[in-house]
């Protein structure tokens, strides 16, 4: 079973930036294939970007493109995620997922979420 533990959440203005980690464990973290989601009140959880075993490959919601990037540090057992050009809609709770493949990553290990609040 794979642990995940998120960081960096926060308040902050529209416009402004913030930069969530994941720490994951229990698993050999470069066979991992790892995603943010968010949930906002009321919606239903989305993905928000994941990013391969290697960080070559990368996907990013439409809502996100431009603004948003995801990267990983193998060697440190860590995801990141660079979140610039906030927007009100941006706030939900934001959740590291790990799982195997793309395919499965809403199946897999989920980490307790970081809440992230855009104020206009």
């Amino acid at each position: 079973q794979v642990q995940l533990v998120e960081s960096g959440g926060g308040l902050v203005q529209a416009g402004g930036s913030l930069r969530l980690s994941c720490a994951a464990s229990g698993r050999t973290f470069s066979s991992l294939y790892m995603g943010w989601f968010r949930q906002a009140p009321g919606k239903e959880r989305e993905l928000v970007a994941r990013i391969s075993w290697g960080g070559s490959v990368t996907y990013y919601a439409d809502s996100v493109k431009g603004r948003f990037t995801i990267s990983r540090d193998n060697a440190k057992n860590t995801v990141s995620l660079q979140m610039n050009s906030l927007e009100p809609e941006d706030t939900a709770v934001y959740y590291c997922a790990a799982g195997t493949t793309a395919a499965n990553l809403r199946t897999g290990s989920w980490g307790q979420g970081t809440q992230v609040t855009v104020s206009s």
